[in-house]
């Protein structure tokens, strides 16, 4: 895997480790990116809290969303939402958001995940 990947190796306690730093709460993560996303529930997901990726200039054609310690369902305009702005939405609990986040960066796909902090 080519450095400075943002390989995510560990959450919970409201943080997660990735690629050798700890972030504290929420983050959106990137290919070679992670930065602090102020959401802390499902209904703080919205196209605006996620215009960080989707104002991206490449934007990922993958958007794994992480909702927190359970999975609840998704918001349906969230998902017609992104499709607009050519993203597909892959929506599940924050645990398996991070498995497949990593699994999709070892793809070397085009990926990012928005990812809810746990405790």
């Amino acid at each position: 895997m080519p450095a400075g990947r943002q390989i995510i190796q560990s959450y919970g306690d409201n943080r997660f480790r990735i690629a050798g730093t700890v972030h504290d709460g929420s983050v959106l993560t990137f290919l070679e990116e992670t930065i602090s996303w102020p959401v802390m529930s499902v209904e703080g997901i919205t196209v605006d809290s996620l215009k960080p990726v989707i104002n991206l200039d490449d934007v990922p054609g993958i958007l794994i969303i992480g909702c927190g310690e359970k999975f609840l369902p998704p918001p349906i305009a969230l998902s017609t939402a992104l499709r607009e702005h050519g993203v597909v939405m892959e929506w599940m609990d924050t645990g398996a958001a991070c498995r497949t986040f990593n699994v999709l960066l070892s793809e070397a796909r085009h990926v990012a995940a928005a990812l809810i902090a746990v405790e």
